[in-house]
């Protein structure tokens, strides 16, 4: 049984139980919510916005917290990434551990990156499955695992590989279009968490594994608003089925209180504005070399390659110290310690920013250098 008849039969059999949930519009008098004081239906004469959006009592999506401005957010969404369909979570937190406890199952079998993101982990610890972390970025220790692993696949039993695109704390990128081959060739699953690509790489913007032309090679990739497109929520993209199966078997999703419907027009106006912004997108790499140049003048390496730029320094107390140094100066720059980075590896994060300008970026990389090696 593939992992798509899996999906089918668990829906095929909700169907039959009369259990399939599917999204629908707030109607009538509302006896469903949670807005238990009357709130936002205006009781008391509390303020609500010229928005009738609004007025749409708190619940979750498959209760009343449903409101069409999702629908029209993920069209959008769906039609920015090319994917066949997109769903709309509360947060990347939410959606990569949502996603992955869901669709990974116990006898499942997972390849991970040692440096992915705590929610990853999470929802790897949810499913139950069977466990492989491979070495960062290391595509021989991973094509190890997948080898090993396929000769004794069992009936029934899915494979996945998990990646982010852009490391958090490493600043660097995955080798997709490698990844995804060795998913192909092992016959595992790809899935891709682009939070902190989403809005800064491609033509517009949408992503790494866009920009590699990868869409129909992998499985899902989760996005998140509330970094590069600065609004709040997230979302995953990928195939109907898959959004069918979440939104009835996604405890994330079905037990979760919905964003509240203002929101979606905030992704509404965001969303052309990051399609158009190429020059936004060159301005931001742009700054990033050249931070990343101007350091290594002042001796210091970097790690990675991107606008996320780690300056490790290894001890939590010299850690600490350098980055205070740099606040007192204005620098709002935070010592990052374990168990966010791995044990030793204490180091300034520092995030570069498209409206940084070179003045400024010269200035900060010799203040760096002063503080670290100070």
């Amino acid at each position: 049984m593939t992992l798509f008849h899996r999906w089918n039969e668990a829906l095929d059999t909700l169907k039959a139980q009369g259990r399939y949930r599917s999204f629908a519009l707030p109607q009538g008098l509302d006896l469903t919510s949670n807005d238990y004081l009357g709130y936002g239906n205006g009781r008391l004469g509390l303020p609500l916005t010229p928005c009738e959006l609004s007025r749409t009592g708190m619940a979750s999506r498959l209760l009343r917290g449903h409101h069409d401005v999702w629908g029209q957010v993920e069209e959008a969404l769906t039609a920015w990434h090319g994917s066949d369909s997109t769903l709309i979570m509360t947060s990347g937190f939410t959606a990569n551990e949502g996603l992955i406890s869901t669709i990974c199952e116990p006898g499942d079998w997972v390849a991970t990156d040692e440096l992915n993101h705590a929610c990853i982990l999470d929802g790897l610890r949810l499913s139950r499955c069977r466990r492989f972390s491979f070495r960062h970025n290391n595509l021989n220790h991973l094509e190890e695992g997948l080898k090993a692993e396929s000769a004794k696949a069992g009936e029934g039993r899915a494979m996945f590989i998990i990646t982010e695109s852009l490391f958090s704390m490493e600043g660097d990128r995955a080798p997709l279009q490698a990844i995804a081959d060795l998913a192909e060739r092992y016959g595992a699953h790809l899935i891709v968490d682009e939070a902190h690509s989403t809005g800064c790489y491609g033509m517009l913007g949408s992503g790494c594994v866009d920009e590699a032309g990868l869409r129909s090679r992998v499985l899902a990739t989760m996005h998140t608003g509330g970094k590069a497109l600065g609004v709040p929520g997230a979302y995953l993209a990928g195939s109907q089925l898959l959004k069918h199966y979440l939104i009835n078997r996604c405890r994330h999703l079905i037990f979760t209180t919905a964003l509240p419907p203002e929101c979606g027009r905030w992704w509404l106006e965001m969303l052309p504005k990051v399609h158009s912004d190429a020059a936004g997108r060159d301005a931001l790499h742009h700054a990033a070399h050249l931070f990343r140049s101007e350091l290594r003048s002042h001796g210091i390496e970097a790690r990675g390659e991107a606008y996320i730029v780690p300056v490790v320094i290894g001890d939590d107390a010299r850690a600490v110290q350098a980055a205070r140094k740099l606040q007192q100066q204005g620098y709002d720059i935070r010592a990052i310690r374990p168990p966010s980075v791995p044990s030793g590896t204490s180091r300034l994060r520092i995030s570069i920013h498209a409206d940084h300008d070179g003045e400024m970026l010269r200035e900060l990389a010799k203040n760096v250098g002063e503080a670290v090696n100070g």
